[in-house]
């Protein structure tokens, strides 16, 4: 159950950046998509695995690729904070060096604070 909900975390921050990242022009990309596409970021996202794996780098270029406009961002966003709210326990200096180390540009912080309507 820990798991799951460090993995929720994971998904839902590293998703955020990836999103908040993406360009303009897409249909709308749901929850399960983004759970599904950083689904193997679990066990870097959990300490399980020190390194990303390339199914995890795979999953956030495929994200970030599927998230273009900025109702798709906002939408994921909102989605993706309500899921990681509730965990505490991710460290989220992991979660923020994730995106480069798969080479996703990020250009800001990765924040739980962040608004989600900008």
């Amino acid at each position: 159950m820990a798991a799951s909900s460090k993995a929720t975390a994971f998904l839902a921050l590293a998703a955020f950046v990836v999103l908040m990242a993406a360009g303009e022009a897409s249909a709308a990309v749901t929850c399960g998509q983004v759970g599904s596409s950083l689904a193997p970021c679990i066990p870097y996202a959990t300490g399980k695995s020190a390194t990303l794996s390339q199914g995890c780098c795979s999953g956030m270029k495929s994200l970030n690729a599927m998230a273009r406009t900025s109702a798709d961002r906002q939408a994921v966003c909102r989605c993706l904070k309500s899921l990681a709210g509730s965990v505490k326990s991710v460290d989220l200096g992991v979660v923020a060096g994730a995106p480069a180390k798969c080479g996703v540009s990020v250009p800001f912080p990765i924040s739980m604070s962040t608004d989600c309507n900008k």
